[in-house]
């Protein structure tokens, strides 16, 4: 069996450092209550701590994994790592409302940093065909940091109040930029290093695409504002000025020598297809974190410490799954495992429907635990099929387009699931109203399924 050499290794553990501070900030859900309370904040006020720090994020990491492309990945990993140590604290210490929303896009723009190029930097650290195995470790390492952060911030605010759960991830991100080196060198990853690539682009003087820069993040954040908005007046033309920015986006990019993302990509077989399908995915997938608590907290008698267990299984699926997929991907078709992850994932969302009142815990996680299964298959495997198929120099920009898609499911599942079971609840009942929404969840992801078994044709550089 091959093994990673030890700099490589080494390596690894720097970037799955700076790449954990994102995901732990689940961590921070647990401390909205306390939060709340020491700032005098209603649940409206508090969703925007989410809100600001996803839009932010998500808006600015095709940029940057762009910058990362041209400047080096390394370098943009790095300085997002010194920017979150700096926002961090600054959010820990604020003692209003307004500085702490504020310190959380700070803190946005530092998680954009590093997401925008941990992918491009862990693959880099591999030969071509071992990215599979690289991915896998990438991905299980966000699974990680979302199954820890509740449980860790749970612990922190009952020690040291709220401040604790951006506190304790300063060190983290002070390790993983203190450590000597993260970028990939010949004798790890089989191809020149950054620091060559950097020099090649210095010479050759490739333009930043500032213009596209700006239109991609504000398309960006008036897509998820208006998917955030949607059951308010204000998400109609949050919309229309958001497909607006789109079409200028494209008519720029499309004549732009160097675009921030060449409109020419979505014209390859399958390419607009899987990224579609991982919007579809993760919306319908979504549909447990936003509404199995509410189930652990009406039906059950659980304790909330053992309710956070149950949710962890779907967690805990997912981190199962992704070092499964990187050793199959190479050997089986990324598409296909795709295909099985998405089954699964519908599977596991029809059974997490059928729970009702007396439900066994065993029964609540090993059903959660085939959803996320599920899941963190079809998360490597889209994404090995988007990285795949835009070439190598633009590695930051194809692991940033996996993330966005994401992110863009995620958002959308709070404004359509939300308003699916709340208008079902009306009528119905909580009991039928999550069965109900579960099963439309399930019919989501499974004909996302069969979407992309009947249309999806590979092509271009995929592999």
């Amino acid at each position: 069996m091959v093994t990673m050499a030890r700099p490589a290794a080494m390596r690894v553990w720097a970037i799955g450092l700076g790449t954990v501070l994102a995901p732990l900030d689940t961590a921070v859900n647990i401390a909205f209550p306390a939060i709340g309370h020491n700032l005098d904040l209603t649940i409206g006020d508090v969703q925007w701590l989410v809100i600001s720090y996803v839009l932010t994020y998500a808006a600015l990491m095709l940029a940057l994994g762009r910058a990362g492309d041209l400047i080096g990945h390394a370098v943009v990993f790095r300085a997002g790592l010194a920017w979150s140590i700096v926002a961090l604290a600054l959010c820990a210490t604020a003692r209003s409302f307004a500085v702490l929303l504020a310190c959380r896009v700070l803190q946005g723009v530092g998680a954009a940093l590093v997401l925008s190029c941990g992918a491009a930097l862990i693959t880099g650290l591999h030969a071509e065909e071992r990215r599979g195995r690289a991915l896998g470790l990438y991905v299980m390492t966000m699974a990680i940091g979302t199954a820890l952060g509740p449980l860790l911030g749970g612990v922190l605010v009952g020690l040291w109040d709220w401040p604790a759960v951006f506190w304790f991830r300063v060190p983290i991100a002070a390790a993983a930029l203190l450590w000597p080196r993260v970028a990939p060198d010949p004798a790890t990853s089989g191809r020149e290093p950054d620091r060559n690539v950097r020099a090649e682009r210095t010479v050759v003087r490739e333009p930043f695409d500032l213009v596209g820069a700006g239109l991609v993040a504000l398309a960006l954040l008036l897509t998820l504002l208006a998917l955030n908005r949607a059951r308010e007046m204000l998400g109609a033309p949050l919309g229309l000025l958001a497909i607006a920015t789109i079409v200028l986006l494209v008519r720029h990019e499309a004549r732009h020598t160097a675009p921030i993302l060449d409109p020419r990509l979505f014209r390859l077989p399958g390419f607009a297809l899987i990224n579609a399908a991982n919007v579809l995915i993760n919306l319908a997938a979504f549909s447990v974190w936003l509404l199995v608590p509410f189930y652990l907290a009406q039906l059950t008698d659980l304790t909330p410490a053992a309710g956070g267990v149950v949710l962890g299984a779907a967690a805990a699926g997912a981190i199962v799954a992704t070092p499964v997929a990187g050793r199959l991907i190479g050997r089986i078709p990324a598409l296909r495992i795709a295909l099985a992850g998405g089954m699964m994932t519908a599977t596991g969302l029809f059974l997490v429907g059928t729970w009702g009142v007396g439900t066994s815990a065993i029964w609540l996680i090993g059903t959660l635990a085939v959803q996320g299964f599920g899941l963190g298959l079809f998360q490597l495997a889209s994404t090995d099929i988007v990285i795949a198929a835009i070439p190598r120099e633009n590695r930051g920009v194809a692991g940033s387009l996996a993330m966005v898609t994401r992110t863009v499911g995620t958002v959308a599942a709070a404004a359509v699931v939300m308003l699916l079971f709340q208008s079902l609840e009306a009528s119905a009942g909580f009991v039928a109203a999550y069965r109900d929404t579960f099963l439309v969840a399930a019919a989501v992801a499974l004909a996302t399924v069969a979407l992309l078994a009947l249309g999806y044709r590979p092509g271009g550089r995929e592999a």
